[in-house]
């Protein structure tokens, strides 16, 4: 018998699915979850469920009970931003899943329209207010950190496959590598998505939509944040030396944030800035490298955070320019 076969009994047995023709069929959403569609008479929604080994090349495992914290932030931002999470249906912790709210019916994935060069402004101010405006709402709640306190789900599924993986990888910047993961681990201060790319964001005319929150934590909103800048920066070399408006984005995104979250100052700047470039050595050689980068590509990202990491300004702007800049004059060359 299939997953999907297995997975419909286990959701008949649970009182989820009545219809005796109703059916399951796999959604793509990443490595880390079954996702499917489920049409169960008249109804279409989602379910979700975790898996325990990632479907990635390396070996990858991670705590299913991750589930039950995305449905928790799925609940938690819904009660103060509703447009910007999918609605919930229902929760079986036991079964390690829940249902939610089918987005399929006029959706656009962001990563999918980023990667085609339709780069929207609009797109990443209202990224950066949703992400600022989570940020802001929880940040301090005892309430969530309690709820959320998933720093070993966070070190199986960021700091160990990303941060440390990587700098294994780079014997010479290990040390670099373990303290900015140490330093995250330790840090306690709001609700983080966790996984905040473009990959998990739905577009539909003015509402956008977050997916994919199993990494939530409260800890250090700086990931995020480096996370989503890390995957437009990305972008902006795979189109290079072409600019579609990648530049625009990451300005636009960081502006609507601090928006959102006044007064963070330059040293939470710096933070992002030094994070940035550790992520982006970490989508080439961690366990979860991203797979538009020609070979080229992957070694330019070598080289630039290798130089950026002697000589590294505190300043976004500074850092994004000189990314983008570099990216067009090394692919021009080779065109």
């Amino acid at each position: 018998m299939s997953d999907a076969a297995d997975f419909l009994d286990q959701l008949r047995r649970d009182g989820r699915v009545r219809d005796p023709q109703a059916r399951l069929t796999p959604l793509s959403g990443g490595v880390s979850s079954e996702i499917y569609l489920v049409e169960d008479g008249g109804e279409r929604f989602v379910v979700k469920r975790a898996l325990a080994r990632l479907k990635v090349r390396d070996e990858w495992f991670a705590d299913v009970g991750r589930n039950a914290s995305e449905h928790d932030f799925l609940g938690c931002v819904g009660g103060f931003l509703p447009e910007a999470v999918p609605g919930l249906r229902f929760h079986e912790p036991a079964a390690g899943y829940f249902g939610m709210e089918f987005l399929g019916d006029g959706f656009a994935n962001w990563k999918t329209l980023l990667l085609a060069g339709v780069c929207e402004p609009a797109h990443a101010r209202l990224a950066g207010h949703i992400l600022g405006t989570i940020h802001r709402q929880t940040a301090g709640r005892e309430d969530l950190r309690r709820r959320f306190d998933t720093t070993t789900n966070f070190h199986q599924l960021r700091t160990a496959p990303y941060l440390l993986t990587t700098g294994e990888r780079h014997p010479d910047l290990q040390t670099i590598f373990a303290d900015e993961a140490r330093r995250l681990e330790a840090t306690r201060e709001c609700l983080v998505h966790g996984d905040f790319s473009p990959k998990n964001i739905l577009v539909r005319g003015d509402r956008l939509v977050l997916l994919d929150c199993e990494v939530a934590w409260f800890g250090d909103p700086a990931f995020d944040v480096a996370f989503l800048l890390n995957h437009l920066l990305l972008k902006g070399l795979f189109h290079a030396p072409r600019e579609p408006g990648l530049a625009a984005l990451a300005a636009g995104f960081w502006r609507s944030y601090l928006d959102a979250r006044p007064y963070l100052g330059e040293e939470w700047e710096a933070c992002v800035t030094r994070l940035l470039p550790l992520l982006m050595l970490a989508r080439v050689d961690g366990k979860s490298p991203v797979e538009y980068l020609a070979p080229t590509r992957a070694q330019f990202v070598r080289d630039f955070v290798r130089e950026h990491l002697r000589a590294s300004s505190a300043r976004l702007a500074v850092l994004t320019a000189d990314w983008l800049a570099r990216a067009a004059k090394a692919f021009s060359e080779s065109a």
